[in-house]
């Protein structure tokens, strides 16, 4: 039995965005730049130290010397998928953090954010919240259809940072990977291209200058600008 095509799908005048290009993306409070053993390991390793549970539910870490990360950022960034970027906090004036494209699969428009560690320093910044605007205003720009946010089920903050950035959860994955000897039930998140326009508001609405005291803490949350633009909330965060 055969089934009859539904042309509404049709993609007649869409065409595959080009592989990530950007040697650098630059915000109001962030700045990202291709990750680079040589120029960011050391700052790196040392905002990292201050909290060994940030690699938790990280396939690798923590690093027992600085010697061994600089070697494992040598190792991870010589093919171009992964392709990392360090991240700049420009209030702090340091490197705090890293995050990267994966899974870059341009013949089908489809990219994932992911590696993302951000160090103590970094967590919960302005900068943390607009480096993932910028890998994904650059993704949706470039023309991809799909922008991807997987997690370890586990990873309640995970999952509560990706709602919070406007990704609609689809589903968990179970028995997906075995991380560090331990079973991981994978969340998956994603936003698509026409999520985006509103996206994109509800993040210049959120990192405007005007949307912080003096004490730069926010005057209105960036889940409550996103709620709206989810098409479906993750269920575990609401027990």
């Amino acid at each position: 039995m055969t089934s009859k095509v539904n042309h509404s799908s049709q993609l007649s005048d869409w065409q595959s965005p080009r592989f990530p290009d950007a040697a650098e993306l630059e915000g109001a409070y962030s700045h990202l730049s291709l990750l680079s053993a040589n120029m960011h390991a050391a700052e790196l390793f040392k905002a990292n130290s201050a909290d060994d549970a940030i690699w938790n539910y990280m396939p690798y870490g923590p690093f027992a010397s600085s010697a061994s990360y600089h070697r494992w950022i040598r190792e991870i960034t010589a093919g171009s998928d992964p392709r990392f970027y360090a991240i700049f906090n420009k209030d702090s004036g340091g490197w705090e953090g890293v995050a990267s494209y994966l899974r870059i699969t341009p013949q089908m428009g489809v990219i994932e954010v992911g590696h993302i560690n951000f160090s103590p320093a970094l967590q919960k910044t302005r900068a943390a919240t607009e480096a993932i605007f910028l890998m994904m205003k650059w993704a949706f720009e470039a023309g991809y259809r799909r922008f991807e946010w997987k997690c370890d089920a586990a990873n309640m903050g995970s999952r509560r940072a990706a709602e919070r950035l406007g990704l609609s959860f689809e589903g968990v994955f179970r028995q997906h990977l075995i991380i560090k000897g331990r079973n991981r039930d994978t969340a998956w998140f994603a936003a698509v291209d026409s999520d985006w326009p509103a996206l994109n508001e509800a993040f210049v609405a959120w990192l405007a200058p005007i949307n912080f005291d003096s004490e730069t803490q926010q005057i209105e949350s960036l889940g409550d600008l996103t709620r709206l633009v989810r098409v479906s909330s993750d269920p575990a965060l609401d027990r």
